[in-house]
């Protein structure tokens, strides 16, 4: 089917859908047209032509964030009489009474930008959603890379007409359908390395996928439907101005809990599994209860003080100002008795909740509460089986009769896994989450997120100790022996890394031991072998509280280390206090156990911070490994956190909370979650699985849950090996890489790429196995030898940057094969080979040092050539090499200033050489290029002063002006380090 059958069926649906179809609306003027009447209907008012003008001056903006705000609120505006106009642009009371309408092939041309769209839905004239169309053949993702073009252009309609007031986007193939939100840029660039576009498909109730057009359309664009899609289930981000989407799960939780209220129907508990934005979720159940005048108060109820600090920040990430810090129980008792709007919605902890309700208090916080008692007061739970199973949960049942209590948790407390028995009579009984909160309303498990890739799979290597004395599952190993095996899978399992990993512990004396081996164990092979990178290591457990209402609080969640804390506590407060002196020492900080909350706030900022490239953020500044005992296994969140090694023993919900810190999404260089289990727990995590996969049939779950074993990856590698050979024997040549070039066509070219790109991703998987055996290692050498691997990733980034640049030239007229093409140049990017690092290896190779990392002149540019990082930069620094002499016995310093020196000098000739081909002075052209690299943005004018001493006629002009750009745009381009230069793209 063509596009443009596909496009018309979709209007005939729309059509269906009673939205009125307007073909006559083309481009900007009847687009403009058509807007003016329906506002001017909707705000009971006649503008004049100069008020219209200004009207429309004053709400066309570049910026998403301030244009969605406006789309939803009331404004004012000054008419020519200096009389106040108070307008929507739409019905914001109810947006299901609107007018909406459907147009297409809408032509719009600004100053620089000639595009046409597909699809487009107004509501009450004002464009709110895009939808591009692909044929069959063609991914999605090639639409979504279109519009992000698009937006791209300096002077594009998404900036200078109404189209700013676009909300969501939707691309199809017909099949395979998905949604994303509209955002300012550094929200909204489609790459895989930048993450930046949260992208969606729908689903119904029961997470089953609603991808093909006709159906969506039905679901999800029925009037009433989309109306509350853009005011309801989008939210508006403040402290970041950007726009979020909810997921589908999210949006039907959200309903499940209004509608439990609304209709009076007891309690219930949402079950969304870790990870999946249950923050989110509660947080939009609140700001609706808000509105909902029945309702006195709206309580979102955590139970440590870290996660109350968390949730506030993240409340008010989602609105600013929404949630005030309750700073002790008299100003919670304070904001529960106000009738300020603002204090509708409060974030508290059960703990200053308990306080509140308790008799024995001797400030009468119960009897100052007495007004609300018999209100309809809501209380929402996080993670509510921690903060429900004890005395607190039946206090606030017996002084609000007609509270309503939900709950959220991403691992339920089933009969199975149920440890706080209450006794009733003679029958002991175990309290689960549905005791308490009677219903389940909805339901997103793990297995749902994980075939939504929302969430990581799992590997986990069960690390078996050599001897013939095997441990029964369950018995610790010495901890010499672990040490020594973290350090010798810790490289592979992170990325060489990349990523960072906690070490689990069953108690504080086990962390205090493991944290004093580390240290010794790493100078002992530091001392035997220079070459050796010691690991950073940070060590967190709470203090002993000694009437610390802070740490006491943090340690109601943190059952060990309040029982451990017991035991000695100067012994454990002294070795804490070391710690925190070693940490110091390390990072230059100042931390005290007195303010421990700051020192663990630091902690997770350097866990998190893994994220930054060397240049910005040096390894030294990070942590490679935090040793824990209950800390940071729950509620911790961060992307660069892959690999949990696991000394302690869990079980189910506290096993999968912990398992669950490794698995959050980045890109394909981190393909799942890295458990490396010393406690021989496979039966363990199998219960775990059967229990919280939401699946009947365990075996089912575990193949999703679970990775591939190491053995059918290699074999898929050796499938893909054998796929890319017998691909280059197709086209007459060997399976090596320099026969790459010789591949004739793009159809052949875009072939290669997708076939190495599979080999790459397979082995990207292998390498962050830790239970690679010698023999498995020894089989993938023989399949792609590391040579081989390397020279091929040379050619794939050369190929792929020549392909990549007529994709972008030609767009939509390059040939299908190249518009498909999704080059993942992520995947070919090393972490441990950075900057810092190719100048150390010149600096080696310049002073002829025999060290295992000795590499001749063709072994360093082919490692170079390679690397993604490098695809600017490579000729300058193979150019650079070949400048060098081995045993010169240059220092890095050295290699680094004649580096620096050898680009200037290149960089002159090479503009010294435009200059004079096209006639023009160096100086000139200098200042010309200096000026739109400082601004970033570029400049026209300056390029018709620059050629008007040549006195050119307009016509000769103008192909002066597009020939010396070709000369310029690769330079500028390159001189940008991959920042965009805005205006650019029209001489592209």
């Amino acid at each position: 089917m063509k596009e443009q059958q596909i496009e018309q069926e979709m209007i005939n649906k729309l059509k269906d859908l009673k939205y009125i179809y307007r073909p006559e609306i083309n481009d900007r003027a009847s687009l403009e047209q058509n807007f003016r009447e329906k506002f001017e209907e909707l705000n009971r008012v006649k503008l004049t032509d100069s008020e219209f003008d200004r009207f429309m001056e004053r709400i066309i903006t570049p910026d998403v964030f301030t244009a969605s705000q406006l789309l939803r609120e009331t404004n004012s505006f000054d008419r020519d009489d200096g009389t106040p106009l108070f307008y929507t642009l739409v019905n914001i009371k109810d947006w299901c009474k609107n007018s909406f309408e459907v147009i297409n092939q809408l032509r719009m041309s600004t100053d620089y930008s000639h595009h046409i769209y597909d699809v487009v839905l107004l509501i009450n004239g004002v464009p709110v959603v895009q939808i591009e169309l692909k044929t069959l053949q063609i991914n999605p993702r090639r639409a979504m890379q279109q519009i992000v073009d698009y937006k791209n252009d300096p002077g594009n309609g998404y900036s200078k007409t109404l189209m700013c007031f676009l909300q969501l986007f939707i691309v199809s193939n017909r099949n395979d359908t998905w949604y994303f939100a509209n955002n300012n840029s550094r929200h909204f660039s489609f790459d895989a390395d930048e993450r930046f576009l949260p992208l969606y498909q729908f689903a119904d109730k029961d997470n089953k996928k609603i991808t093909h057009l006709e159906s969506f359309t039905d679901k999800f664009l029925a009037k009433c439907t989309l109306g509350q899609m853009i005011s309801r289930y989008m939210v508006l981000v403040a402290s970041e101005q950007k726009l979020m989407m909810m997921r589908p799960y999210q949006i039907y939780a959200v309903k499940a809990i209004v509608d439990c209220i609304h209709q009076s129907t007891g309690n219930g508990y949402i079950w969304h599994t870790t990870g999946s934005g249950k923050t989110l979720t509660s947080f939009k159940a609140s700001t609706l209860l808000k509105d909902n005048p029945d309702i006195e108060k709206c309580l979102f109820v955590v139970d440590r003080k870290d996660l109350d600090r968390q949730t506030r920040e993240e409340f008010n990430r989602f609105q600013e100002g929404c949630v005030e810090e309750n700073t002790n129980t008299e100003t919670l008792v304070q904001r529960l008795l106000s009738d300020d709007y603002a204090d509708k919605v409060i974030v508290t902890t059960i703990q200053k909740l308990g306080l509140a309700l308790d008799e024995k208090n001797k400030r009468n916080y119960k009897e100052r509460l007495e007004p609300l008692r018999d209100k309809r007061v809501v209380f929402i739970f996080d993670e509510c089986h921690r903060s429900q199973f004890g005395e607190n949960h039946k206090a606030i049942k017996e002084f609000f009769p007609n509270a309503q209590l939900f709950g959220f948790t991403g691992t339920p407390i089933f009969e199975k896994n149920a440890t706080y028995q209450q006794i009733e009579g003679l029958q002991a009984s175990y309290k689960t989450t549905e005791d308490i909160f009677q219903q389940e309303l909805h339901a997103y498990t793990i297995t749902h997120a994980i075939e939504d890739r929302n969430v990581l799979r799992f590997h986990v290597d069960y690390y078996k100790p050599e001897g013939k004395n095997k441990p029964k599952p369950g018995e610790p190993l010495a901890k010499k022996a672990i040490i020594e095996a973290i350090l010798n899978k810790h490289d592979a399992a992170t990325a060489g890394r990349k990523f960072n990993a906690v070490l689990a512990t069953a108690r504080i004396n086990d962390a205090i031991e493991y944290f004093d081996l580390f240290k010794t164990i790493q100078a002992e092979r530091l001392q035997n072998d220079a070459e050796f990178e010691p690991l950073n290591i940070a060590c967190v457990f709470s203090p002993p509280a000694e009437g610390n209402k802070d740490v006491q609080q943090i340690q109601e969640d943190l059952p060990q280390e309040k029982a451990d804390n017991a035991v000695d506590p100067d012994k454990k407060k002294e070795a804490l206090k070391a710690i925190i002196a070693d940490y110091n020492t390390q990072y230059g900080t100042n931390h005290s156990i007195g303010e421990f909350d700051l020192y663990y706030q630091d902690v997770q900022k350097r866990i998190k911070d893994q994220q930054y490239p060397n240049h910005d953020f040096s390894h030294a500044q990070k942590i490679d490994v935090v040793i824990v005992v209950d800390m940071l296994l729950t509620g911790f969140d961060s992307k660069f956190l892959n690999t949990l090694y696991v000394d302690k023993n869990l079980k189910y919900h506290g096993l999968i909370q912990a398992f669950s810190r490794t698995n959050r999404v980045l890109n394909d260089t981190k393909p799942y979650g890295n458990i490396l289990d010393f406690r021989q727990q496979q039966d363990v995590v199998n219960e775990a699985i059967a229990l919280f996969s939401g699946e009947s049939q365990t075996e089912k779950a575990r193949e999703i849950w679970l990775v591939d074993p190491a053995p059918k990856v290699v074999d898929k590698l050796g499938d893909a090996v054998k796929k890319l050979g017998d691909f280059m024997q197709s086209q007459g040549l060997e399976n090596k890489p320099d026969e790459v070039p010789n591949l004739k066509g793009d159809a052949a070219r875009s072939q290669f790429i997708n076939l190495f790109k599979d080999v790459q991703r397979l082995k990207t998987q292998l390498d962050q196995y830790t239970d690679l055996g010698e023999e498995q290692k020894e089989q993938i050498e023989t399949l792609i030898p590391k040579e081989q691997l390397q020279g091929f990733k040379g050619v794939y980034l050369e190929t792929a940057q020549r392909l990549k640049a007529q994709q972008q030239k030609e767009g939509e007229d390059a040939a299908t094969e190249v518009q498909e093409l999704d080059f993942e140049f992520v995947l070919f990017a090393s972490e441990v080979i950075d900057y810092d690092y190719i100048m150390k290896l010149i600096a080696k190779y310049s002073q002829g040092t025999p060290s295992k990392q000795k590499m001749s002149r063709q072994q360093l540019i082919g490692l170079i050539a390679s690397d993604a990082k490098f695809m600017d930069d490579r000729d300058d620094i193979e150019a650079y090499i070949n400048t060098l002499t081995e045993g010169e016995g240059l220092n890095e310093k050295q290699i680094r200033t004649g580096f620096e020196a050898f680009k200037k000098e290149k960089q002159a000739r090479e503009l010294a050489s435009v200059a004079a081909n096209h006639g023009l002075e160096v100086d000139a052209l200098q200042g010309f290029m200096d000026g739109i690299l400082q601004r970033m943005i570029f400049d026209d004018e300056g390029l018709s002063e620059l050629l008007s001493p040549l006195g050119l006629g307009w016509k000769a002009r103008t192909q002066k002006k597009l020939a010396l750009m070709e000369d310029l745009i690769p330079i500028l381009i390159k001189r940008a380090e991959g920042r965009a230069i805005s205006g650019l793209s029209a001489y592209e």
